[in-house]
């Protein structure tokens, strides 16, 4: 192991840019004989991953090379689905770099899914609730890897996200945004509105969160911002009260099982049964949380929700429910045997064209045109705790003055990443949650 590698990768503040903002240091394991790439834009709408791909080819795949480089990696495939691959001119098999290769997915949803696209890609089924690394794979993001280039080789840290900003608006952009900055800002400088009876998105239209854009900001996991409107599938599945949901869901299903039929994760052999789940009081989860500890292999894609159930209820949001009940208790599923994946499994994955009209998306589907002047910030509030792990630890005092790329907090004790200024200027406020920097 090149520990020198690993340090590097903590010191510039790098985390999973794919997801739950893992520390990228710490996915860094011996034993591991591939590394997947994950360029498979598991999300509709969503372009970033493709124009980083198109415009900063070269660096990702140093980024890349320095991790085989670390943890002494054999082979690497670089995971995108049919369609862009076709764009970007690559072929399946085509070597990009040496043991560096392409590897086409199908153009089906949710193919990005981190289990989904091991088993696509290898053939190999991570065991329920394990590491990919008990398989011999290691996965990182496209951006991810591109973080890792520019801190290993030129000293950068990461202070800025590239994102998508699409939906119901003009143009699907692309852009560079300073960390922290506030998203109403950044709409501002684009001339973007938000309509009444629309909502913003952080994140894909299946997965992603609703957020309040004129207080949120750009964190470190965004990968898109899209204004969609709050009738469509896409939104509307995420508003209400939860208990509410719960008890409809309980009280409504016809335990048809299709959402367990047609749940990837069930697929691939996981124990997983949305169809039981949703037929579970939460009140007893409560008392029992070890009757659900199931929940805890659940991807949150929502197929469940949006293609499979008849009854307009979300066993998804029933099980985001019990996960965090099994959160709160510190409790998930570990799976000590090999599991085999249902022999309908490839006639039931979903075409990635048929599930953006189910998420009610497809009119917003478009080519994204990329912006490469990075976007100016005048004020940014960097959070302490974009990252799975502990929060980070200002080292900063309210007057200090900073630049793009100084430290601003030290990474915390254990699992942890620093966090460094984004934009040049004056600290103005800090406590334990964030600092706010204003130009």
């Amino acid at each position: 192991m090149n520990l020198q590698i690993k340090e590097l990768m903590q010191k510039g503040g790098i985390v999973g840019n794919g997801g739950a903002g893992f520390p990228a240091y710490a996915k860094l394991a011996e034993g591991a004989d591939t590394m997947l790439i994950n360029a498979s834009e598991c999300e509709p709408l969503l372009e970033t991953d493709y124009i980083i791909l198109r415009e900063q080819m070269s660096r990702v795949l140093e980024g890349a090379a320095l991790v085989m480089e670390a943890a002494d990696i054999p082979r690497t495939l670089l995971c995108l689905k049919k369609h862009n691959a076709e764009r970007l001119g690559l072929s399946d098999g085509e070597e990009l770099a040496p043991r560096i290769y392409v590897k086409e997915l199908p153009d089906v949803y949710p193919i990005g899914d981190e289990v989904a696209m091991i088993y696509q890609a290898t053939g190999r089924i991570v065991r329920p609730g394990n590491l990919p690394i008990t398989k011999g794979v290691i996965v990182y993001n496209v951006e991810t890897l591109y973080n890792v280039a520019l801190a290993v080789k030129e000293g950068k840290p990461v202070t800025e996200k590239w994102l998508t900003i699409g939906g119901d608006v003009e143009k699907t952009l692309v852009v560079r945004a300073p960390i922290g900055m506030r998203v109403r800002d950044l709409f501002a400088m684009h001339g973007i509105v938000v309509p009444e009876g629309y909502s913003v998105i952080d994140g894909g239209p299946s997965m992603g969160k609703v957020i309040h854009y004129r207080t949120a900001t750009v964190q470190t996991t965004t990968k898109g911002l899209l204004i969609l409107p709050d009738y469509i599938p896409a939104v509307a599945g995420k508003g209400g009260d939860m208990k509410t949901q719960i008890s409809r869901a309980s009280s409504m299903c016809c335990q048809c099982t299709r959402c367990t039929d047609m749940c990837p994760r069930n697929l691939l052999g996981y124990p997983l049964y949305p169809h039981l789940m949703v037929r579970t009081a939460a009140s007893v989860v409560e008392v029992t949380p070890e009757m659900i500890l199931s929940a805890s292999l659940c991807c949150s894609c929502g197929v469940c929700e949006t293609a499979a159930c008849c009854q307009g209820i979300s066993p998804r949001n029933v099980i985001l429910e019990y996960k965090s009940i099994l959160g709160k208790n510190r409790m998930k599923f570990v799976g000590n045997e090999d599991v085999t994946p249902d022999e309908y499994r490839d006639s039931r994955m979903i075409p990635i064209t048929r599930w953006k009209g189910l998420l009610g998306v497809l009119p917003y589907d478009r080519e994204g045109i990329y912006n490469p002047v990075p976007v100016k910030a005048t004020v940014v509030e960097l959070g302490m705790g974009q990252h799975i792990g502990a929060p980070s630890v200002p080292c900063v005092a309210v007057g200090d003055t900073v630049k793009v790329g100084d430290l601003v907090a030290n990474a915390g004790a254990g699992l942890s990443v620093p966090t460094y200024a984004s934009i040049n200027g004056r600290v103005t406020y800090v406590d334990d949650k964030k600092i706010i920097l204003e130009a």
